[in-house]
């Protein structure tokens, strides 16, 4: 909110020498943040001048210029040239003399131009920094003045004025106007305050006879779209009035561009009273005014002149030829103030924040107006600001008020009364503040506050421009604010026992931690995805799989949430091969988001706000989103161990993927198996499965070459992806270490014969399991498939370690241990032992 000081002023006693950094001080005090200072940067000598006489010059580049001679209050006029050609012998201008410098910066010296020496510049609007309009100079007689030859132009224009802009959170919508500021200012000061909306009742009463209903029929949380609606007539305005040099000034710094002095006026008083005014012309109007709901697929022409296409929870101004302004956003372009008004009909309402809220933001049509209709205006000041539109109009553009014709909705305002315990705001602030503080604060800020019958407390009224206020710990939180937050102690509260991570973030951590230690790099990426890369890595057939679609995505050919991680890395690949990086080791952890087939998610209604759903609410919330599992996956492509003076480089491989694997599982607490499988796509010779305690948790592969090239990936990529949280939740308890034995082990080789379709780790399984407890390790050293072999077989060699705790152990003892894990697995896989 741009604030101008000059106009502060009006409303609550700052000092004359107050600075801007006096006010950002005070404002800051009660909660503010400080934006900027803004000025005009323009200082003089910058005069009023009068053309005394000019003569036109042509100049061989087609343009004709003016050398002028020009009154500026000195003993000799001034010669200037000038390239504009509104002005005339006689009119009074205003010149910016050698030492002036203007917004830009722009300094002004003498110089020689087109022949002439030009002894300062006649200025533009634009060039002054009052507006965009550089069609000409500015004529002080178009603005209504008449000053003296040599008067401070700076001061005559409101040049000198400076504005703060301070940041005003969403709850305090009362402060995004003049009126609000300068009550802050006061709060922070103790300065005087006198309201501009202080009227009395009869006095800002509109007439009667102009027809105004609300018809509601679809209201959003049940609340009316408009809740008080008031109409004024103002008849014979004259449009081509200039505005004021103090309103475009003020208007200015404030951040609205100037439009005339009908418009201007409409929006002086949003900005100094906080509540949003629209002006029709009364001539182009049809019958009255009915406040409604839109239809589906009703349209509108707005004042930027767009035709809009209206949703049912859109709010209409509408007259007896349809509709005519988007309530609380922009008005409609068939009723606007232009050049030809006349006659004006001056509205000011209170509609529905939540209803301006989603419309400005469903039309893309953020505003003034739906700024501060959003956040909630004050209720009691429609009728207020209506009647100063009306006024400044009479008085600025020669209007006369219609006294006895208008209209008004009248509304209930309902103002809760909250009940303030007598040491609640000590308690929770920490601050033993006494009973007059907390009061004196509470009605400093426009509180009715009523001690209640057993002395233990207060009953509350908060003030109508105060919505945000609902319950005791707001108004705690105000009397902290009034009272200083330097009050508040620093005190390091001390946690209780038995918090911090959980089990299952520790875990997460410990693998993040472990892969990053292992040289691998972390690259979280965007959720989105297509269809298609869900299909392909998030299912091993590669069919579709179901898959939640966002109904407004960032990149429209990606409006999928993943399935997988493994299109995020695959990009990420990518763009860093782009970039000249070969060799990659890359991880990500994330959440996927998994339908389950059938189920349609997202159908609950969201609650409304402020206030908390119930555990039935919330249990349904928490039914309608889709299973969000945080998986792992890991990726690698180019060269594991780059070239050396002592040797080649080592490509990555399988082998470095299947590592990394085990660094998770090592990380996590599980003992991973890995088993042949296929997906569709990775390399169906190159493919495992990944599970703990026979439960998958993943896989591990090289990425199919077609997809690989799809990617933009040379080279050969192998990735692994885990269910983390699965896996995590797999977890054994730590493992004790046992006693190491001090007897030798015995060591033993055994080679099967099995089926070409046999996987590996499942004989080695039945080995482990039929040797028993004597098997210390065992170890796959071969796979042979060839000459000697019956077609169809495979030849597995083991190396197999045994130990006892308490004895060494014979050759006999070993081999029979050994057999007997032959036997299992010749039970099971038909394994005979190779000759």
């Amino acid at each position: 909110m741009r604030v101008p000081l000059s106009w502060l002023r009006e409303y609550v006693d700052v000092p004359a020498d107050a600075t801007t950094d006096d006010v950002f001080a005070a404002l800051v005090s009660v909660g503010f943040e400080e934006e900027e200072a803004i000025s005009f940067e323009i200082s003089g000598p910058v005069v009023v001048g009068q053309v005394l006489s000019f003569e036109a010059e042509p100049q061989t580049n087609g343009k004709t210029i003016r050398w002028c001679q020009v009154d500026v209050g000195e003993a000799e006029p001034r010669g200037i040239v000038c390239g504009a050609g509104n002005f005339f012998e006689g009119d009074k201008v205003v010149v910016s003399l050698p030492g002036a410098v203007l917004p830009g910066p722009f300094p002004i010296s003498a110089r020689k131009t087109y022949g002439h020496v030009s002894d300062g510049m006649i200025a533009s609007a634009r060039e002054l920094g009052l507006g965009d309009e550089h069609n000409g100079i500015l004529r002080l007689a178009e603005l209504g003045l008449d000053p003296a030859v040599g008067t401070d132009a700076i001061a005559l224009l409101g040049l000198d004025d400076v504005a703060v802009d301070v940041n005003v959170t969403p709850d305090r919508g009362y402060a995004l106007s003049i009126r609000g500021i300068a009550r802050e200012y006061a709060h922070a000061t103790g300065a005087a305050f006198r309201d501009p909306a202080a009227h009395e009742w009869d006095d800002v009463q509109p007439g009667s006879g102009f027809p105004i209903a609300v018809d509601d029929r679809a209201p959003i949380r049940g609340r009316v779209g408009a809740s008080e609606f008031v109409a004024r007539v103002v008849r014979g305005v004259d449009p081509s009035r200039p505005t004021p040099p103090w309103m475009i000034a003020r208007l200015t710094l404030a951040g609205i561009r100037s439009l005339g002095i009908l418009i201007d006026i409409t929006n002086y008083v949003m900005l100094e009273l906080g509540n949003p005014v629209h002006g029709y012309d009364l001539d182009t109007l049809s019958g009255g005014i009915t406040v409604r709901r839109a239809t589906e697929g009703e349209k509108m022409v707005t004042l930027d002149g767009k035709e809009r296409t209206l949703s049912v929870e859109d709010l209409l101004i509408t007259d007896d030829s349809g509709p005519i302004g988007l309530a609380g956003v922009m008005g409609g372009g068939t009723t606007e103030m232009t050049d030809a008004t006349r006659n004006v009909l001056v509205e000011a309402a209170n509609f529905d924040t939540v209803t301006i809220a989603r419309a400005a933001r469903r039309h893309k049509l953020p505003s003034e107006a739906s700024r501060r209709f959003e956040r909630g205006v004050d209720p009691l000041i429609p009728f207020v600001a209506a009647k100063r539109v009306a006024d400044l109009m009479v008085e600025l553009a020669g209007g006369t008020l219609d006294a006895e014709f208008g209209g008004a909705l009248y509304g209930e305002v309902f103002l809760p009364q909250i009940e303030l315990p007598a040491r609640f705001v000590s308690e929770l602030i920490g601050v033993d503040y006494t009973d007059a503080e907390i009061t004196g604060a509470l009605e400093t800020i426009g509180c009715e506050v009523t001690a209640t019958d057993d002395g233990e407390g207060w009953t509350v009224i908060p003030p109508s421009w105060r919505p945000d206020l609902t319950d005791r710990w707001t108004l705690a939180e105000e009397v902290a604010r009034i009272h200083g937050l330097d009050r508040i102690p620093s005190v390091l509260p001390t946690p209780p026992s038995g918090r911090g991570l959980t089990a299952l973030q520790k875990g997460r951590r410990r693998v993040a931690n472990a892969l990053a230690a292992a040289g691998f790099v972390e690259t979280p990426s965007f959720p989105f995805t297509t269809a298609e890369a869900n299909a392909l890595h998030g299912s091993a057939s590669g069919e579709g799989v179901p898959s939640i679609r966002l109904a407004n995505p960032l990149d429209g050919q990606a409006p999928f949430l993943r399935r997988s991680l493994v299109p995020g890395l695959l990009q990420v690949a990518h763009r860093n091969l782009s970039r000249g990086f070969t060799d990659l080791a890359l991880f990500e952890t994330g959440v996927v988001f998994a339908p389950e087939p059938a189920v349609v998610y997202g159908t609950v209604d969201v609650p409304p706000l402020a206030v908390r759903p119930d555990d039935e609410t919330l249990a349904a919330l928490n039914a309608s989103i889709p299973p969000q599992p945080r998986h792992v996956a890991v990726l690698l492509t180019g060269n594991a161990t780059p070239k050396h003076p002592g040797g080649p480089a080592v490509a990555a491989g399988l082998a470095d993927a299947l590592a990394a694997v085990q660094t998770i599982a090592s990380a996590a607490g599980v003992r991973l198996a890995v088993a042949q499988g296929q997906r569709a796509a990775l390399h169906p010779g190159r493919t495992g499965i990944l599970s703990v305690s026979g439960v998958e948790v993943g896989y591990i592969g090289e990425v199919l070459p077609a997809v690989s090239a799809d990617a933009d990936l040379p080279g050969r990529v192998y990735v692994a992806e885990l269910d983390l949280d699965g896996v995590l939740s797999l977890a054994r308890p730590a493992d004790v270490a046992a006693s190491l034995s001090g007897f030798p082990a015995a060591t033993q080789d055994v080679s099967l014969v099995v089926g070409a379709d046999v996987v590996a780790a499942d004989v080695a399984a039945a080995l482990t399991e039929g040797a028993g407890e004597l098997l210390e390790s065992l170890r796959l050293v071969d796979e042979y498939r060839g000459q000697g072999l019956a077609e169809g077989t495979k030849s597995l060699t083991f190396a197999l370690r045994f130990r006892a705790p308490d004895r060494t152990l014979t050759a006999a003892e070993a081999t029979a241990a050994k057999l007997a894990g032959v036997a299992v697995a010749s039970d099971r896989y038909a394994a005979t032992i190779r000759e």
